[in-house]
């Protein structure tokens, strides 16, 4: 759809349109320091509140929905704002809060960056259907109804379409274009937006939008139950509202520790968290725990078969550090693309953990350090795309796709993604712990193995820390592969740069003693033994930086929908997706693959006998298997990879 640029060119195209300085500016957007201390960055955030006090009116409606509902709406107009000045209206939909309530009490920021304040747009934000000072029930990850029969008929689409025609017709000063943009779940809720768009919905922004909250996005992960996660946030998010309110004076979770490892631990079968913690008090708890499979409950929470009639244009946001919703934006610019064609459809992918390219500089993650400040590339180039949709500024030059090649650390533009002109090739597990491209010779019965106990679970992290870790998806991974309960394959030293651009696919064959298992595998690139030392960085030699990890439930290996217990010592294939990658593993570096059955707390400890339902599993169910990956024969067990051609390969 996009005329594809080269990625170089792309960037000094963008560098040169927005300014060099704009681009490399703080989250504020002044351009006139690149490095802003913590103080001169509190007091840029105090002029930046003053002047939207100064410069913006404050406005609290109720705007009705089709039902009669009342969602309560905040919304912040220009104060020269009139017949002859008139201004777009940027929409976000939240399930957290809109506050400060009062049209004496301001927000503090309204756009992604200033830009977007000293543009001049209407800002307008909205507490979804149930919460807050919102009016009607809230449903998680509310199912779309494909075909609306009634007043009664209410999904977020509806929601969205009818707060934009209110706001069309009744907010004086408005140009008749919207747009609508938001991170995680307000992501979600700038997809369902754009489904059956409204006439004035001119551009959307989904930013790490939730997609499929069993297949990968935020609770679980191949149908693997992300515990940690799941806990820490629906033990606060969860807890009813039984009336509109504009304050929650909810007291955190207490932990009684820093370490989250031993919490879970401690914890025992997930049945203790609501005897031990939760009393029965969260009824989202209640519900994912009686719905352990893909059933039609989590069937119909599924956003992406529903994303059509899309007429705004749509630019998918996504960072390749995401912990939580990396699964989303691929998927839903994916989705997007198949059902709606000929529209604006961009993705754009960064080296950024969740929501990182508005609250970090995306520089830096975990033990890789990128180089540059990679936020403040993107940030006038969304700012650009609302301008040229809501106001009429210039088109950006943006490719189909626009991501960031990791281990070469640069931008590159694709007029598709994955790219088309990958090729498929496989990485097979070989003897000794090595790793080729090369199908290995070994015979029939060849295999690795380990034992995994779940009552000494593999740990996801090395921080000592109760809260989510975002820093662990790119951190040294040579605490695991010392254990005896993960197996570990390299590759010789690589004698040329090799770039995976796309979807990974794993293909194992396994057997384990028991009758249910977990299946992790990590791509890791290995540093040199002997590199340059940077002045106040530890020493990288050999360092083994994780680039993606994956765990599947190898009880769904045939179905979601339908699990199923494995047959002790039967070998068995296991084949599973794992999200995308635009990385380059550099010439002198090692290519690593690690497999083991267990990522906690990330991950739920699965018992390894099985059980209809994990989440009622007893203490006794949990036992030690010895599981087996065979790589020999038949039973060749690999990772598949799209291997994208050097830039110096000839076609």
């Amino acid at each position: 759809m996009n005329a594809r640029l080269p990625s170089l060119l792309f960037v000094s195209l963008m560098l040169t349109a927005f300014g060099s300085m704009q681009a490399s500016a703080a989250v504020t957007g002044s351009t006139n320091s690149v490095t802003v201390n913590a103080a001169d960055e509190k007091d840029l955030a105090a002029q930046r509140a003053d002047y939207i006090r100064k410069n913006y009116t404050k406005f609290e409606y109720r705007i009705p929905a089709r039902d009669g509902k009342l969602l309560f709406t905040s919304i912040y107009v220009p104060n020269d704002a009139s017949a002859t000045k008139r201004y777009p209206i940027l929409l976000v939909r939240t399930p957290y809060t809109v506050a400060p309530y009062g049209t004496d009490k301001y927000k503090t920021r309204l756009g992604p960056t200033e830009q977007y304040e000293k543009e001049g747009f209407i800002f307008a934000f909205q507490d979804v259907r149930g919460k807050n000072m919102s009016e009607g029930e809230f449903v998680n990850m509310r199912p779309h109804i494909d075909k609306k029969m009634g007043k009664n008929d209410i999904d977020e689409s509806s929601d969205t379409y009818d707060s934009i025609d209110w706001m069309i017709k009744n907010l004086p000063g408005n140009n008749g274009k919207v747009g609508q943009w938001g991170i995680s779940y307000p992501g979600f809720y700038t997809s369902a937006g754009a489904i059956d768009s409204h006439p004035a919905l001119k551009a959307v922004s989904p930013q790490a939008p939730i997609a499929d909250w069993f297949r990968g996005d935020d609770m679980h992960r191949n149908g693997a139950f992300n515990v940690q996660l799941a806990f820490s946030f629906f033990s606060g998010f969860g807890k009813p509202r039984p009336a509109p309110t504009d304050v929650n004076n909810e007291p955190p979770f207490n932990w009684g520790t820093p370490d989250a490892y031993q919490f879970f631990l401690e914890l025992g079968p997930l049945s203790n968290a609501n005897t031990k913690y939760l009393k029965n008090g969260i009824p989202f708890w209640n519900e994912l725990t009686q719905h352990p499979n893909y059933d039609s409950y989590w069937q119909a929470k599924n956003l992406l078969p529903h994303l059509k009639n899309i007429k705004a244009a749509v630019m998918t946001v996504g960072g390749w550090y995401d912990t939580e919703d990396l699964y989303g934006p691929l998927q839903t610019y994916k989705a997007i693309e198949k059902n709606n064609p000929g529209i604006s459809n961009t993705l754009v992918i960064g080296p950024w953990v969740h929501g990182g390219w508005t609250s970090t500089t995306g520089e830096k993650i975990g033990d890789t350090n990128f180089g540059f400040k990679t936020a403040y590339t993107y940030q006038p180039i969304e700012f650009a795309f609302f301008k040229h949709h809501l106001k009429g500024g210039d088109k950006p030059a943006l490719p189909e796709a626009w991501v960031f090649e990791t281990g070469a650390n640069r931008w590159r533009g694709f007029d598709s993604w994955p790219p088309a002109n990958t090729q498929t090739k496989s990485l097979y597990f070989n003897e000794g712990g090595k790793l080729s491209f090369e199908m290995p010779k070994a015979g029939e019965g060849a295999y690795d193995e380990y034992v995994s106990d779940p009552a000494k679970p593999v740990p996801y992290t090395t921080e000592i820390t109760n809260r989510w870790s975002n820093q662990y998806v790119a951190a040294d991974q040579r605490f695991a592969s010392s254990r005896p309960d993960v197996l570990t394959y390299q590759t010789e030293v690589l004698d040329r740069d090799v770039t995976f651009a796309g979807p990974l696919e794993a293909s194992l064959f396994v057997s384990t003693t028991g009758s249910d298992a977990d299946f992790v595998v990590k791509l890791i690139d290995v540093n040199p033994n002997k590199m340059d030392v940077v002045p106040g960085e530890p020493n990288r030699g050999a360092q083994q930086t994780l680039v993606r990890g994956e765990p599947f439930r190898a009880r769904f290996r045939d179905s979601f929908e339908h699990p199923k217990a494995f047959v002790p010592n039967e070998p068995t294939k296991v084949k599973f997706a794992i999200n995308d990658v635009m990385h380059t593993f550099q010439r002198g570096h090692r290519i690593m693959i690690q497999v083991q059955s267990s990522w906690f707390p990330f991950i739920d400890r699965n018992p390894q006998k099985f059980v209809d339902n994990i989440f009622e599993a007893k203490e006794s169910d949990f036992i030690k298997a010895n599981h087996r990956l065979y790589r020999g024969g038949s039973k060749l067990s690999s990772l598949q990879v799209q291997v994208l051609p050097a830039m110096d390969e000839k076609p």
